[in-house]
């Protein structure tokens, strides 16, 4: 591109291009690979982009694939077949927990090599797929099924452009949950920019009568919400179920509650969805 245009213009430009035009230009020379990977770049990109991302299975090699579909009058005939992250391709029984800024954040289990054993960790990676860039994220102490649960949600931190995992281990209620003493949440936070796991900013931990469910889940700017349940045990035994949502904070990582209105908040979970 001529030296006469600005290189604001070209970034105008850029942020108008097809994502394989991007992938390729974005060999060209180093001021325009750190442009298109920057944060504000691909925030800004990701707002303008009419793809829709579909991943699948093969049924002759029964590996997952990845394909972008075009996001208008033509849909779904025109697609792209996208080029699996081999950092993507090491998760084995994965699934997506989130997708935000043209960011995906995958999870499952961990094999180092086509017929390698899997990993005693689980991992957690962060995907590109406009500009082929993913990292990969250790998910220690993840508890099984007996008595603890663990979920997962990802979004973006809309002050700082921050990405961050977020990973919640509770007791489920088939742990029995009145015969455990220790603390029944435990919240636990991975920014993109620190490479560490912490605690949250703030302690305000869900009740714990509170169920979530981590297959309903949605990131709208920057707020991740969860389907939940309140399961209240009264007196006797006698159980009463109240649905709600549950908001988590990206910026001040707090939680919050949502109330639904009374036609929703005794219907039965399963026939609920949030997406």
């Amino acid at each position: 591109m001529s030296n006469n245009i600005p290189f604001e213009i070209q970034a105008e430009i850029f942020k108008r291009l097809p994502v394989i035009s991007l992938i390729q230009i974005r060999s060209v020379c180093k001021a325009w690979k750190f442009l298109i990977d920057s944060d504000d770049f691909i925030k800004n990109y990701s707002g303008q982009m009419q793809y829709l991302l579909a991943r699948y299975k093969d049924n002759v090699d029964f590996q997952e694939k990845y394909v972008l579909i075009d996001d208008n009058h033509t849909f779904p005939q025109n697609r792209v077949s996208l080029n699996t992250h081999h950092l993507v391709n090491m998760l084995k029984y994965s699934r997506i927990i989130g997708c935000s800024h043209g960011l995906l954040c995958l999870y499952g289990g961990y094999q180092e090599g086509h017929d390698g054993p899997l990993s005693g960790t689980c991992r957690a990676v962060l995907w590109n797929p406009s500009i082929r860039k993913a990292v990969a994220v250790a998910v220690p102490n993840v508890a099984d099924m007996t008595i603890y649960e663990t979920g997962f949600g990802f979004g973006v931190c809309r002050e700082t452009n921050d990405p961050k995992i977020v990973k919640i281990t509770h007791i489920n209620m088939r742990g029995h949950r009145e015969s455990v003493t220790c603390i029944p949440w435990q919240v636990e936070v991975f920014p993109l920019s620190t490479g560490a796991w912490r605690s949250p900013y703030t302690s305000n931990l869900p009740r714990n009568s509170i169920e979530f469910d981590y297959d309903n889940t949605v990131v709208i700017y920057g707020m991740l919400y969860w389907l939940a349940t309140d399961r209240i045990t009264a007196d006797g035994g006698f159980q009463s179920y109240n649905n709600l949502i549950i908001s988590f904070d990206m910026t001040s990582e707090e939680f919050r509650e949502v109330n639904l209105p009374d036609s929703l908040a005794h219907q039965s979970i399963d026939g609920l969805s949030i997406l």
